[in-house]
């Protein structure tokens, strides 16, 4: 059985900022993640692994900076590494982005299961996953709590409004990661992230995965971004401390001030 786990290394945004002159990320000195969305795909694909002797491929696009997250991978337990690196890919929306990663899958070859995060932190679009299944002309499920596998049939545990829905698929088949609210990451120990430094990572360009130049990038994206800005920061709220009559009296005469009541 082969599993491929698309991820990708996002901002830490809990320290991202906005530039108020450009409205794009300052970006220098913030620190750089996986996504948690996808570690929890990797970790319930190594968990299918570990129960049936699957391979585990982890696939990522970005600079080479991302090599950092596919070593966690690989320290993690995933058996190969492939990074999409390439100037040409840069500016790509999420049906760009979907577009070349499921043409480096097709590359890659034998798949049975594909698992994405929901979505990005940085991005909050639950886009890609659904459109790479698109390209690849498989079926999908989204948010999926939890998911197994015996080599023939995907059993997922998926979110819904309300509750949840347990479902069985036939393989191939690609399906998005949620993370339950309880959720703590696993991470690698020294002597893994050590053994791992000799598990393989392949870096394609556009060409090597023979991409089609007008369908990556910034070309190839319907998406435009006209302009990123904070949202307006809210005055300072006013605390109202007294007797439940004291603080009744007070609103009152709060919303009369405001015109809200005569």
């Amino acid at each position: 059985m082969n599993i491929i786990v698309c991820i990708k290394q996002v901002p830490d945004t809990a320290q991202v900022q906005i530039d108020p002159q450009t409205g794009n990320l300052i970006r220098t000195g913030v620190p750089s993640i996986l996504n948690p969305y996808d570690h929890y795909a990797l970790e319930k694909a190594l968990a299918i692994k570990s129960r049936t002797g699957a391979k585990v491929t982890v696939l990522s696009m970005g600079p080479q900076q991302a090599l950092a997250v596919l070593r966690l991978a690989l320290a993690l337990g995933a058996d190969e590494g492939v990074l999409l690196s390439d100037r040409a890919l840069a500016g790509a929306d999420t049906w760009a982005t979907a577009y070349t990663l499921a043409t480096a899958i097709k590359k890659i070859g034998q798949y049975d299961l594909i698992l994405c995060g929901q979505m990005a932190i940085d991005g909050d679009t639950a886009q890609t996953g659904p459109e790479m299944a698109y390209h690849l002309g498989i079926s999908q499920l989204t948010f999926c709590e939890s998911v197994d596998s015996d080599g023939q049939r995907l059993m997922a545990k998926k979110l819904m409004d309300g509750g949840h829905q347990i479902i069985e698929a036939d393989l191939p088949i690609l399906a998005t990661m949620t993370m339950p609210a309880d959720y703590t990451p696993k991470y690698p120990s020294f002597l893994a992230a050590h053994q791992a430094q000799d598990k393989p990572i392949s870096v394609w360009t556009a060409a090597d995965i023979g991409a089609d130049p007008h369908k990556i990038g910034l070309e190839g994206s319907p998406t435009r971004v006209a302009r990123i800005f904070p949202p307006a920061g809210r005055e300072k709220g006013e605390m109202i401390r007294g007797t439940a009559e004291e603080m009744a009296a007070k609103f009152v005469e709060i919303l009369k001030k405001e015109s809200f009541v005569k």
